[in-house]
């Protein structure tokens, strides 16, 4: 049976409300994920894949990092926050940090074993926690925003780093993918980039095409395909579950 709860914490001097999901049935500590949303917040479809982790065997925890629990709808709300996190990656990672603080306090959660994923900008948020040197085994972005405001930092990078996003994406051309692959050369991290042919931003959430944004739309085999690398990466870093 797949539990669930609402989790508050403190971090950047606010207080958020996380989401954990994990299967009751399992005993013991468990390998973790923390699940970083897109720059709307947390909303069902992160709950939604926190539960689809939950039910593999890991303990899943959506982050908060807009205070409250808050869910932006307002684009023009949500694309000045961006601008305040994507300027300033330490206050990123801060906020990032006290969810996987969080995720590693609770007793079912093996703290040794975590992976940190996220969409969209979220996959931004689970890459600057890598470049803090947190202690996760792997980093995994969906149709992620790749630019950092300090490539250097990514020779502090311990984890194992899977990028899925789409060849057309509009939000990360080619120019981003190129700086972002220099980058990790630079920093000698263990790193793999996925393209999905025919894919575009936001190719794992359903309904993406009734946004009408150019170039945002789903794309279903992108979607299973990328579960799947992650699967696969998840097997070789965090173990059994």
């Amino acid at each position: 049976m797949i539990s669930t709860g609402a989790i508050s914490y403190q971090g950047d001097g606010v207080t958020m409300v996380g989401f954990l999901a994990l299967d009751d049935a399992r005993g013991g500590p468990r390998p973790a994920v923390l699940l970083a949303p897109e720059a709307s917040g947390l909303d069902d479809f992160n709950r939604d894949r926190c539960r689809r982790l939950a039910a593999l065997g890991y303990a899943a925890f959506g982050l908060d990092f807009h205070g409250d629990g808050v869910v932006l709808s307002n684009r023009e709300e949500m694309m000045a926050r961006l601008k305040v996190f994507t300027s300033d990656p330490l206050r990123t990672r801060a906020r990032a940090q006290a969810a996987l603080s969080a995720l590693c306090s609770q007793p079912r959660v093996d703290p040794k074993r975590v992976a940190a994923i996220g969409y969209c900008f979220g996959g931004t948020i689970a890459l600057e926690l890598a470049r803090s040197g947190a202690d996760i085994r792997a980093a995994v972005g969906f149709h992620a925003g790749l630019a950092t405001a300090r490539p250097q930092d990514a020779q502090h990078i311990r984890a194992k780093v899977l990028i899925c996003n789409g060849v057309n994406d509009p939000i990360v051309p080619l120019e981003q993918r190129t700086a972002f692959a220099q980058e990790m050369e630079a920093g000698g991290v263990d790193w793999q980039l996925h393209l999905y042919g025919g894919a575009g931003h936001a190719f794992t959430r359903p309904g993406a095409d009734a946004l009408g944004l150019p170039g945002f739309a789903y794309h279903k085999s992108a979607d299973e395909r990328s579960w799947q690398a992650m699967l696969n990466l998840f097997a070789e870093t965090l173990g059994p579950v």
